[in-house]
């Protein structure tokens, strides 16, 4: 029986209506001087600073590091739901096994990130099996590359941070439907009260009545989210976050290749596989919650301990489609296996505490910045024993038919996974003069992990020291001009052993990753531009074939990615604006030991990839027009580099118009994505040791009205 969880919090809806009858009792008569408002907004698509590149914000262009900053404007007119959305503006990100109706996970540099370590919230660490809600979020950033002064474990792909709203004067509505008939309401409501305006609220609120245009696949969305300010004093400050999100939608299994050799050809992205009527969507219900204190002891010297909880629970009953037969694909003319899928109760908790101290001081005669800290986090993972059970065959032509269920019946919940982690940093900003500068960090990681498998019967246990280090050069040779070049060391968890490998459910020990980067960043005009020049290298997980035996998963070789990134986004004339990135990687493995893995471009990585968002303020007051194109190489859909799928261009329009209706502030937005219906398949790689292909969207409308009171 699935334990009972709480719905959406309501009260939060009553306590931000009381936040807005009281902003207009504490109203008060004041003379201003006059405003002049202009379309313009302060940042648009170029914020000037993430927190992502360290422990606190600081500014783009003094961050030895490559980091894209997707602005609250950007979201905004993209109309966008899910991260997926939000990532297809960077050149660098794919998607990595990213479902319909499923949570999503993405590549960055053609490496995989992980849902236990690649994903944070006002840079705490949270539970990545969640579609993060975007609703509270300020900005979202993206940190490429290895972060492993700043998180610990992590991925050498990189870190992904939601910056959450905080407290403003704001009372908001907005509405929103798709071609589909989609229904969305969200409400934005803040303020500052208290007797010297010393307490900040803001509340966020949505539903959204999921409308996919895959048929079969519609769900339901419930999301409450509350943040609290407290000036306590002007040296102490307390930020308090909280999030809950109840999802469920019915995911879309993906395709796989037909004799193990050929791509699908001649499908409807509309179609779903294996559908049976007794299959449940996917319920995830997310639960994250974050504390900052922070005080500032003088001028130079800043203490601040932070501390959060991240649970996510998914129940997934799902009619799957994989395989034909005994083999790891559908067959040659389409059939596939349906399989009756469950994994009940699939529960997932992070919890962090962190304690940094950051200050200035002059040493040898050489100025300091320098953060010192500590950090303890606990991840947990627990489960039934999952079956996927065969019922029958389909065919991707001709469809599934109907299948009576499995009457297996499911396990108890077992611990899984026990990771503790424990970390002591340092980093050093020294300005030798106004051109040079260098950061010199590192962080001491202590890992103690236990596993069990299935049956509750311990497995590995680990306990490891690793120092990571951090080492950056910049030169500023003019104030709006930094060029650097960085060296990093990474740890990341280890892989999972997929299901028919000899040592299926083993969780591989952590294993190391190293990176080499030079760019160069300019302000200029408005514009921020940007370019990098990488190289990352990383012990390669994979199932070894085995002749006669099933295959086992090891870590043998490794994957050597090195790569160029560009980046714009800003103001290129005073009425245009955009945010524009490519990318072009070689991804190699190199002495796997397994011949036909090597020598050729890596599984799901393109070698050049594009994308841009574009807004133009036309001469009409308050109407703007908004385009986009993104464009990818082709890629491989197999690790043996002998099956690929095309290449493709997107092109994406929408407008942008500001008005007042009655006596309120109104936006409302239209955008078309994928304008002239592109076929194409957007995700090609592995998860837990099979291949899978997904296609893109097709052509997709959205419409929308935000109303400010």
């Amino acid at each position: 029986m699935t334990p009972l969880r709480p719905r959406l919090p309501l009260g939060l809806l009553g306590l931000g209506l009381a936040l807005h009858a009281g902003h207009g009792l504490a109203d008060e008569r004041v003379t201003l001087a006059p405003l002049q408002v202009t379309e313009r907004s302060d940042d648009g698509y170029q914020p000037g600073e993430a927190q992502v590149g360290g422990w606190h914000a600081a500014p783009l262009l003094d961050t030895p590091a490559s980091v894209s900053v997707f602005s609250r404007q950007l979201l905004d007119d993209r109309q966008v739901r899910t991260l997926s959305e939000v990532l297809q503006s960077d050149a660098s990100v794919g998607e990595s096994y990213a479902p319909v109706g499923y949570y999503e996970n993405f590549n960055v540099r053609g490496f995989e990130l992980n849902a236990a370590s690649s994903y944070r919230i006002n840079g705490q660490t949270i539970a990545g099996e969640q579609n993060v809600a975007l609703e509270n979020k300020q900005q979202v950033e993206l940190l490429k590359g290895l972060s492993g002064l700043q998180s610990g474990v992590s991925e050498p792909g990189g870190l992904v941070n939601y910056v959450t709203k905080r407290a403003e004067d704001v009372r908001s509505v907005t509405v929103s439907t798709n071609e589909q008939g989609e229904r969305y309401l969200a409400t934005d409501l803040g303020g500052w009260f208290g007797s010297e305006k010393q307490f900040g609220l803001r509340a966020n609120l949505a539903h959204e009545d999921i409308r996919s245009y895959v048929d079969h696949a519609d769900g339901k969305r419930d999301f409450a989210s509350l943040a609290f300010d407290w000036q306590i004093n002007p040296d102490a400050t307390l930020q308090l976050d909280a999030e809950y999100q109840h999802r469920e939608q019915r995911s879309v299994p993906g395709y796989q290749l037909l004799g193990g050799t050929q791509v699908p050809h001649g499908i409807d992205p509309d179609d779903r596989l294996a559908y049976q009527h007794w299959a449940k969507p996917v319920t995830n219900d997310s639960l994250n919650l974050g504390g900052r204190f922070e005080y500032r002891f003088n001028e130079a010297w800043t203490g601040a301990l932070s501390a959060s909880r991240s649970k996510v629970v998914i129940d997934d009953y799902s009619a799957f489609a994989w395989g034909s037969g005994d083999d790891a694909f559908f067959s040659g003319n389409g059939d596939y296996g349906i399989y009756d899928f469950r994994s009940p109760d699939d529960t997932r908790r992070t919890d962090e505490l962190q304690a940094t101290l950051e200050g200035r001081l002059q040493a040898l005669g050489l100025q300091h910045e320098l953060t010192v800290g500590s950090s303890a986090q606990r991840r947990t993972l627990d489960q039934r024993p999952y079956y996927n059970e065969w019922l029958g065959n389909g065919n991707i032509y001709t469809g599934a038919p109907a299948l009576a269920p499995s009457e297996k019946p499911i396990g108890h919940s077992e611990r899984r996974l026990d990771s503790r982690q424990y970390g002591l940093f340092v980093s050093d900003r020294i300005s030798f003069n106004e051109q040079w500068q260098t950061v010199l960090g590192a962080r001491e990681v202590r890992l103690d992990e236990k596993t069990w498998d299935e049956t509750g019967t311990p497995g590995r246990h680990t306990r490891q020291y690793q120092l990571l280090p951090n080492a950056a050069l910049i030169y500023k040779p003019q104030a709006d001009t930094t060029l650097y070049a960085s060296w990093s060391k990474g740890l990341s968890a280890g892989g999972t052993a997929p299901w028919f490998a000899s040592n299926a459910a083993e969780i591989l020990a952590p294993t190391l990753s190293r990176q080499l980067e030079v760019g160069i960043k300019r302000d200029w005009k408005g514009m921020s531009l940007s370019a990098a020049l990488f190289q990352i290298r990383q012990a390669y997980q994979y199932a070894r074939p085995q002749d006669g035996t099933a295959p086992i998963y090891v870590q043998q070789g490794q994957q050597k990615n090195t790569g160029l990134e560009l980046g714009a986004s800003g103001w290129v004339t005073s009425n245009l604006q955009l945010h524009a990135s490519a990318a072009a990687i070689r991804a190699r493995v190199q002495n796997s030991g397994t011949d036909v893995y090597e020598g050729h471009q890596a599984i799901n990585v393109p070698r050049l990839r594009a994308a841009l968002q574009a807004e133009y303020n036309l001469p009409v007051p308050g109407l703007a027009l908004l385009g986009g194109a993104r464009y990818s190489a082709s890629k491989y859909a197999s690790q043996a580099g002998n099956v690929e799928v095309g290449g493709y261009t997107l092109f994406d329009i929408g407008s942008r118009y500001r008005t007042r209706i009655g006596d309120y502030d109104t936006v409302l937005r239209l955008t078309v994505d994928n304008v002239f219906d592109k076929r194409y398949w957007r995700d090609v790689g592995d998860y837990l040791g099979d291949n899978y292909l997904f296609q893109g969207a097709p052509r997709t409308a959205r419409l929308s009205a935000s109303v400010s009171f």
